[in-house]
């Protein structure tokens, strides 16, 4: 089964996820924004700390199900930008488990994965 990844999700937040499996994360990259609209309530994400260009066979990071995904516009002062507004989403996820990417296929900027679940003494994020 492949999943959609999201890309360059801050280690703080992997580790609240570890934590407590149940988080809403607010997603700001234009490419994570755009791969949570193209998932659906109940789907599959894998969340890395990995750049996107990084992202190859063998990358760790947390299997999650997305629970449910709000998209919102936000306004940022006109003098720290160019632009007036940003997109974000909120999406909730399930912790699932850590997973290693066996597999890669990009399909239009997305990045598909296939994943294979670790345990935790395999795991060396960090």
């Amino acid at each position: 089964m492949r999943v959609v990844v999201l890309t360059g999700i801050s280690r703080r937040a992997l580790d609240e996820l570890l934590r407590n499996p149940y988080r809403t994360l607010e997603i700001r990259s234009a490419r994570n924004v755009e791969a949570l609209r193209r998932t659906g309530e109940g789907d599959r994400l894998f969340l890395t700390y990995t750049t996107y260009a990084d992202v190859t066979a063998g990358t760790e990071g947390l299997l999650t199900r997305l629970l449910n995904v709000e998209s919102m516009e936000q306004r940022i002062p006109w003098e720290d930008s160019d632009e007036r507004e940003v997109t974000v989403c909120r999406a909730q996820v399930r912790l699932i488990g850590l997973g290693r990417v066996a597999e890669i296929v990009e399909r239009n900027g997305i990045l598909l994965v296939r994943v294979r679940e670790m345990l935790p003494h395999e795991m060396d994020i960090g």
